[in-house]
């Protein structure tokens, strides 16, 4: 779950020096639309999110939207698998779908002069999927095959026992990837019904950037997507957190354990996100500055990385951490892991950690924006997140208007020694699990 949370969250947004005009556009049949004009490069990146994801899964049915989404792509009207494959590749289009915890999500790039086509060709796999029978076990296959490796690699496993402590009987629990026996009695009649459940037009976020017009996008997103069902399955219930803080130990022959931790979070419209945002990157941000990695791997040689990570999710909200150690290090890991956890929830952080950590924020937004691809991903996620259409403007005034205060108070709330569990996958020393 967390690498594709951490992939479709936005924490950042266009730089306020940059010349960069965001338009809102409803089509004729009333489809909302967030648009960059760049017509520089004949060339278009359109991106789409579904709400809802593998998390709109019945418990019986684990891994149904994965499924249908890995076999959109696999032929649709009357193209079987093969078909479809030569006619993208003869426009030069490059379609990716992909199935998130709280979203489905689809990426489309084409060249301007084979727009209508690309489009009209992407529309029948969103509306129009063949689901072919034998589509739907070569793509079943290749899930129940990623599955079983799953299963051996403790860096899938640590999340998964986490997930499922934590979240119950919730569709959080378990992996939108399913499990082998879900995925092994998953019928077309499933993946046909997921499909109308997920894509639905009352959950649709679209941002394009490109070679396109407001007019010209307007009555392209009727075409693309009008022809969907008006809505789709419900959304599922917000999540109760449920594990307790401690350790849990996972038996796994290996010399070296992998350690997924955490305990509950913060909302992303909370208005102490900005600060909790720079707070974590300076305990377990991805710089080598950081202080977990200074303390766990710089000093003590622990680890080779260790990292921690806000995760707001649609139904619950995280905060979490993972590294991996050889068996012997991993009980002097964790009470360093602890204690940094602590001090900073005691202590907060140092103005000059303020200071550095809100140019190091402000400053490299323009890296992100690296083409019209990255910015039509950055604004459908703006939109996912609920952020007004001038947050590309007011972002950095945010971040910059963080005080020590405020800092510390955020500190005080969020970070919780107490609260923390760990989930250690391996055969490590000294370490056991509590009740």
């Amino acid at each position: 779950m967390m690498l594709r949370l951490i992939a479709a969250l936005v924490l950042f947004a266009l730089p306020a020096q940059a010349e960069m005009k965001i338009q809102e556009v409803t089509s004729p049949g009333g489809i909302t639309a967030w648009l960059v004009e760049d017509h520089g490069i004949p060339f278009t990146a359109l991106e789409i999110q579904f709400r809802g994801g593998t998390s709109l899964d019945a418990p019986e049915k684990r891994g149904a939207v994965n499924l249908m989404t890995g076999l959109l792509e696999e032929g649709a009207d009357d193209m079987d698998s093969r078909a479809f494959a030569e006619a993208r590749d003869s426009l030069a289009a490059k379609f990716t779908f992909d199935p998130g915890t709280d979203s489905v999500g689809v990426s489309a790039r084409f060249l301007t002069e084979n727009r209508d086509k690309a489009v009209s060709l992407l529309r029948s796999a969103l509306v129009n999927p063949r689901f072919d029978q034998d589509a739907v076990d070569r793509v079943r296959g290749q899930v129940l095959a990623g599955l079983r490796a799953d299963a051996k690699d403790p860096d899938s496993l640590a999340p998964e026992i986490f997930d499922r402590l934590a979240f119950g009987d919730h569709p959080y629990a378990s992996s939108g990837d399913g499990t082998i026996d879900t995925v092994t009695a998953l019928t077309r009649d499933d993946v046909i019904a997921a499909h109308k459940g997920a894509l639905a037009r009352d959950r649709i976020y679209v941002a394009a950037a490109g070679d396109i017009t407001a007019a010209e996008l307007g009555p392209l997103l009727d075409t693309l997507l009008g022809d969907l069902p008006a809505t789709g399955a419900p959304q599922p219930t917000d999540a109760t957190y449920l594990l307790k803080p401690g350790v849990t130990v996972q038996d796994f022959p290996t010399p070296q354990s992998t350690v997924y931790f955490g305990h509950q979070g913060i909302t992303r419209d909370d208005p102490d996100f900005f600060a909790a945002f720079i707070l974590n990157e300076v305990l377990g941000g991805g710089r080598f500055s950081a202080r977990l990695m200074t303390e766990v791997r710089e000093k003590r040689g622990l680890t080779y990385g260790i990292g921690s990570y806000l995760v707001p999710m649609d139904h619950a909200e995280l905060v979490l951490g993972q590294f991996s150690a050889s068996n012997d290090k991993v009980a002097e890991a964790i009470k360093v892991t602890r204690a940094e956890w602590a001090k900073i929830a005691t202590e907060g952080i140092t103005a000059d950690e303020l200071a550095k950590t809100k140019t190091y924020l402000t400053g490299s937004y323009p890296l992100r924006f690296d083409g019209n691809g990255p910015i039509a991903n950055i604004l459908v996620g703006m939109q996912m997140e609920g952020l007004p259409i001038d947050y590309a403007v007011t972002r950095n005034a945010k971040i910059e208007a963080v005080t020590l205060d405020d800092v510390k108070r955020v500190a005080a709330r969020l970070f919780q020694p107490d609260a923390l569990h760990f989930v250690v996958v391996g055969q490590p020393t000294g370490v056991t699990s509590t009740p």
